[in-house]
């Protein structure tokens, strides 16, 4: 569980790095919750990316580039799969 909590939070940091409005200092909070459900629920980058798209899209009216979700989607992939390793 703990290990989850970290690696939660990982999401986290990247995704606020991330920062795909340019918006300095902004809430990404509500996003960044159901990008990291959307990152228990699926395994494939292109499936996440989409997911992400769609997630931002919905809140901000704007759309990321598919290929920024997918630069996105296969780092947080890269970190849940390192969780799993380390069991």
């Amino acid at each position: 569980m703990e290990s989850e909590m970290k690696t939660n939070l990982q999401f986290v940091d990247l995704l606020n790095e991330w920062d795909p409005f340019k918006l300095k200092n902004a809430h990404y909070d509500t996003e960044i919750a159901d990008t990291i459900q959307a990152i228990h629920e699926l395994d494939q980058p292109d499936k996440l990316a989409k997911r992400i798209q769609s997630i931002y899209e919905f809140s901000f009216e704007k759309t990321i580039p598919i290929d920024q979700c997918l630069k996105i989607a296969k780092k947080l992939l890269a970190i849940k799969d390192n969780d799993s390793c380390a069991i």
